[in-house]
């Protein structure tokens, strides 16, 4: 409390000097009457003291000048009126001159002193409001979104706080203005603004600003400018994250369906859509070259339902100065400006739309420009950045569904071709021994049968051998009819797949519960593919199952031929162990078609094919 009024008394403005003049009157006035009163019980000589009160307080109130008066008024009063001889002045005669020196020591001292903690509270005051209005300043530039848009607000707390007519903060080079005062900030060296305050100001002001303002000034901004920095990275980073993060996403959706094997149409439907929601393009496609110089439209993707490309599959041929041939003859990405020239090349994307840009990127696979992938952007102002990076993920995916469909194309092809050679060899086979060997058994048994009945009746042995071979020979045609039957049978190809598969229930070992849902002849290759399910089927159950049962269902509905066999057996079985099963597998598939066993131990055995009835 007492440091409290303490410091507000050192901090009072100096009153007017008329004032101080009044006050040194009265208080020399006042300590002479007291002196005066007090000579009575003491000596002189302490009395002195009392003035020092007066000499004091003017002296700190006013300053030295004012005090050095009130202290000589004080010496002149003191031996005048407490000084033997009284009422005559004696201060150069006597020993008075020491109170006169010892009021004047005060009195420098006190106002010097009065004087040096003023200016001391003054700078003290000065430097806590600097305070003040720098944290001020940091805090609303340290808080701002954008720090050009804080800058008026900053400057306006400024000259408020400043006690400034105006105060203005620019960055970038300042302009000239002979009425304007540019203190510059500057960062280790490197100016990047000014503190723009009137020219008018006075010296010490501007060397204030420039000594005290400005220091932390250029500290705030320098944060404020790495903040906002570091807070445009990180929103960039976030935007960057999150495009990353959307592309990644999309291209693991396509690549699930690459994965999967489904059709390359289905592929590039997807590569169409997903590439263009990434690089935000108003239409995308994928364009396959032909060797007649010609493209074949594989997939688009349009943003808007209007001006959409050609549809799926149109054919045209190449414009030479269009991107498609560009790309062809570059073999490398390009990017071209649509407009009413390129029109024709782009169909109908161009058509009736502001003009634009179009990127487009190769497709090579295994080493050969198979086709074109291409992005439009609707807008001649446009001109996006990085699309050409972006597109290459699309593209490669691109490339491993189009490489995985000739994969498979070839492989099923393959497997055609040995099914039907196999077919092939087994129906020549089966036509060489009907036409050829068994015909000339038959005629060997008929000639037997002729010697037989020539033998003379004195000649039994002989007629007996004679029987005896022509018996064995029947035998062996019955075993090359068994054989040529399972090479391929002839009741397949005549009378179809209904009695074809009664005639192996018959000569099962094990009893079949046969069910034939085929109103109508199918294809040969299916109804050689069910043929030969049916009796590989049966061979294992008699083989290996110990079953007591087989069921089996054959329809053909809905464009596709079911086969379901079912037994009672051991179960166990493994389709990879044994050659006869695989070779069913690869039959089957050859036709698009499917084939699942299901064989739990213990629990029998489940065959499941489905075969498509339509031509490949």
């Amino acid at each position: 409390m007492r440091a409290r009024w303490l410091s507000s008394l050192l901090r009072m403005a100096r009153p007017p000097l008329v004032l101080g003049v009044v006050v040194g009157v009265v208080c020399v006035t006042a300590e002479t009457l007291l002196a005066l009163l007090l000579v009575r019980v003491a000596s002189t000589s302490p009395l002195g003291l009392v003035y020092l009160l007066g000499i004091l307080l003017v002296s700190y109130m006013w300053g030295l000048p004012l005090g050095m008066a009130t202290a000589l008024g004080s010496a002149l009063a003191y031996d005048l009126f407490l000084v033997p001889p009284t009422h005559q002045v004696t201060l150069f005669s006597s020993w008075s001159w020491i109170a006169l020196l010892v009021f004047l020591v005060v009195a420098l001292l006190v106002s010097g002193a009065a004087a040096l903690l003023r200016s001391l509270l003054l700078e003290a005051d000065e430097r806590r409001c600097e305070a003040d209005v720098s944290a001020g300043t940091a805090r609303l530039l340290l808080r701002a979104e954008q720090l050009r848009a804080a800058l008026p607000v900053v400057a306006r707390r400024l000259a408020q706080d400043l006690g400034l007519p105006s105060v203005a903060i620019e960055l970038g080079p300042a302009g000239g203005d002979r009425r304007r005062a540019a203190l510059p900030l500057s960062d280790e060296g490197a100016r990047f603004g000014s503190l723009v305050v009137p020219a008018d100001l006075p010296q010490a002001t501007l060397r204030r600003l420039r000594e005290r303002v400005v220091p932390s000034l250029e500290a705030a901004l320098v944060a404020a400018r790495g903040r906002e920095a570091v807070a445009c990275a990180l929103a960039a980073s976030r935007d960057e994250l999150a495009r990353v993060a959307e592309e990644q996403a999309a291209l693991r959706r396509v690549a699930t369906l690459v994965a999967r094997g489904v059709s390359p149409t289905e592929i590039f439907n997807a590569v169409a859509g997903e590439m263009g929601l990434i690089v935000n393009a108003d239409h995308t496609a994928i364009e396959r070259y032909e060797p007649d110089r010609t493209v074949v439209l594989m997939s688009s993707w349009s943003a808007s339902s209007g001006g959409g490309p050609p549809p799926v599959g149109a054919r045209r041929r190449l414009h030479e100065d269009g991107l498609s041939a560009l790309v062809l003859r570059s073999g490398q990405t390009g990017r071209i400006m649509v407009d009413e020239r390129t029109a024709g090349e782009l169909g109908r994307w161009a058509r009736d739309e502001e003009n634009g840009v179009a990127i487009g990127g190769p497709i090579l696979v295994e080493g050969r420009l198979w086709g074109v992938m291409i992005a439009f952007f609707r807008g001649v102002e446009r001109q996006p950045e990085g699309v050409e990076e972006r597109m290459q993920d699309f593209t490669e995916l691109v490339v491993t569904a189009i490489s995985n469909a000739l994969t498979r194309d070839e492989l099923a092809a393959s497997r055609a071709r040995v099914v039907a050679a196999s077919d092939e060899t087994r129906h020549r086979i089966e036509r060489d021994l009907h036409d050829g060997a068994q015909q000339r058994l038959v005629s060997l048994g008929l000639q037997l049968r002729m010697a037989e009945t020539a033998v003379p009746p004195e000649l039994p042995e002989l007629r007996r051998q004679l029987s005896h071979t022509a018996e064995g020979l029947a035998l062996v045609l019955e075993d090359l009819r068994e054989l040529s039957r399972g090479i391929h049978p002839a009741i397949l190809s005549k009378g179809g797949l209904g009695p074809a598969l009664k005639m192996l229930a018959r000569r099962s070992s094990v009893p079949v519960d046969l069910r034939v849902g085929v109103r109508e002849r199918l294809p040969e290759r299916v109804e050689v593919a069910v043929y030969y399910i049916v009796s590989e089927s049966l061979t294992n159950v008699a083989k290996h199952a110990h079953a007591s049962l087989v069921d089996i269902d054959v329809h053909a509905t809905g464009g596709r031929a079911t086969v379901v066999i079912r037994d009672d057996g051991t179960g166990g079985a493994d389709p990879a162990k044994g050659s006869g099963l695989i070779g069913l597998s690869d039959r089957v598939q050859a036709l698009d078609g499917t084939i699942e066993i299901t064989s739990p131990a213990g629990q029998g055995t489940t065959l499941t094919a489905v075969i498509p009835v339509g031509d490949r």
